[in-house]
Order: C-alpha cells, then sequence, then structure tokens
C-alpha cells in the first residue's frame, strides 16, 4: 500500500522524457550543427568536423562573432577550441559511462516528492510493477501523444532563436518575423530574399521545417 506523504519512488517526469525524445536529446560529435563567422557559413555538419573548421577559421583571422548552433533547436554551443586538433576532439567526446554494478539500473532520474490523492495511491498500489513503473509508462504514453505538437513548437523556437541570434539587425527582421509566425511562406520569402546568402539559406530550412512540423 502506498500512501501520501511517504517517498516510495523515484519519479522525474523531465528526465523520463527527455529519455524518449530526440529533441531533448545531448549534443555529441555527430550532432548536425552550423557554424558562421559573421553572415558567412563556416562549415555545416557533424560537430566534430565543424569544431575542426572553426577553430581553423579562426586561425586564419575570422572576422567575427563566431557563432556556432545546433541545427535541430538553434541553441548556440561553446566550443573550447584551445589546443591541437585532438584535443579539441577529445574535449566532444562526453564521459564514458560507467559500468552499471548490481541492483536496479540508473536512469538518472533525480528523486522529487509526488502529491497524489489516497484514491490515486491505492490504484497504483493495484497495478503490475510497481508504482514506478506505472509512472513511467503513463509518462511514455502521454509523450508519444504530445510528440508531434512538441516537435511543432520547437521547431518554431529554433527559427525565433536563430533570428534574434543573427538577424536582429537586417532590415525587415520584425515584419519577416512576423510573416513566419503567420505562416505566409511567400511574403517571408520575399522579405528574407535580399539577407546575406548562407543566413537566408539556414533559415529557410530552418522555417520550412517548423511549416512542415506544423501541418504534418
Amino acid at each position: 500500500m502506498y500512501y501520501p506523504g511517504v517517498i516510495d519512488i523515484v519519479f522525474d517526469p523531465d528526465n523520463i522524457y527527455r529519455l524518449s525524445h530526440p529533441a531533448f536529446s545531448m549534443t555529441t560529435p555527430e550532432s548536425p550543427c552550423s557554424a558562421f563567422d559573421g553572415h558567412r557559413l563556416i562549415a555545416s555538419g557533424a560537430l566534430a568536423a565543424v569544431a575542426e573548421a572553426t577553430r581553423q577559421a579562426i586561425d586564419s583571422g575570422a572576422q567575427g562573432p563566431v557563432l556556432v548552433f545546433d541545427d535541430r533547436s538553434s541553441r548556440q554551443i561553446e566550443l573550447d577550441l584551445r589546443g591541437t586538433p585532438a584535443q579539441v576532439q577529445a574535449r566532444l567526446t562526453p564521459a564514458a559511462i560507467t559500468r552499471r554494478g548490481p541492483g536496479r539500473p540508473k536512469l538518472g532520474v533525480t528523486a522529487r516528492e509526488i502529491t497524489l490523492l489516497p484514491r490515486h495511491w491505492d490504484w497504483l498500489a493495484q497495478q503490475p510493477g510497481g508504482a514506478s513503473a506505472v509512472l513511467r509508462r503513463l509518462v511514455e504514453q502521454a509523450s508519444r501523444q504530445e510528440a508531434p505538437k512538441q516537435r511543432a513548437r520547437l521547431a518554431m523556437e529554433a527559427v525565433d532563436r536563430f533570428m534574434q541570434a543573427m538577424t536582429g539587425n537586417l532590415v525587415g527582421h520584425e515584419e519577416a518575423s512576423r510573416a513566419f509566425y503567420r505562416g505566409e511562406r511567400e511574403h517571408f520569402a520575399m522579405l528574407i530574399e535580399p539577407w546575406p546568402i548562407d543566413v537566408r539559406d539556414h533559415l529557410r530550412r530552418l522555417a520550412t521545417t517548423a511549416w512542415d512540423a506544423q501541418t504534418g
């Protein structure tokens, strides 16, 4: 039997969701990224290759600002480019996963208290697999149902994030932003046409992904 106020489970819905949703995956050496020197594209591709190209661009006198974006979210990635190419690449590699010893598997969750009504605890107690397993299944089901809406929202945010970082000072930025959110594809394309080609083309891809995610 489970009672309110007694913490019998380890439950972190945020972490459980991230385990199943690619939009929240960690940046790895294979993550798709793009690096810009001002409005000029340095390189686009896997983070490991982009990092090396960025290091070479800086060594060759890049004017800057040099910004590296995760292509999925448009979040900026801070790279430590000091040292040799091998040292730079080594810093991109995630730490080795420690082998698990005997006992229950670690899910990378953080202990948090949850508060339920008595009838909820009674219902959980009657389910096979225990409260933790039941709650994980419920979260997984909810995340799958919300996945399309979540992908669309994250894709929209990626466009907005890139525009805020790269096009805020360009003519027509505000109007282009409004056109994007209204789904006015042709008007958006017309407004960004005069912009620097590398920024324009990257933004077009992000916007198309976002619009397709909304209608898919």
